[in-house]
């Protein structure tokens, strides 16, 4: 059985964290599937809040998330220890540009 508190806690979070304020279309199908989504998102957020070993806040969660959305990066591996994802993705970008026809461009990479 779902307590109050938790309810609670769920709207919070939906609040807080995903742009309920706005409606991005105008009829009852697009504020349903837009409030589905931010619904889906949030337990997904959840889940990887779960499984990290370093404790995260959900917010700070939710907005490292949306700034690395479209990175190839293990979010696992970034929210866990972030100094050392970082460090590996650098590294492994400047091993791809070493041997590279215009090595100045490599800046632009990083």
């Amino acid at each position: 059985m779902i307590k109050r508190g938790q309810i609670e806690t769920l709207f919070k979070q939906l609040k807080q964290n995903f742009p309920l304020k706005y409606f991005l279309g105008d009829n009852v199908n697009a504020i349903e599937i837009q409030i589905w989504v931010s619904m889906i998102a949030n337990l997904l957020l959840s889940v990887i809040k779960s499984r990290l070993k370093r404790n995260w806040s959900f917010s700070n969660i939710a907005s490292i998330v949306r700034q690395h959305l479209m990175n190839y990066i293990n979010i696992y591996k970034f929210l866990n220890d972030p100094e050392k994802a970082w460090v590996s993705i650098v590294e492994k970008k400047r091993a791809e540009y070493r041997n590279s026809l215009f090595p100045e461009l490599e800046g632009a990479y990083f």
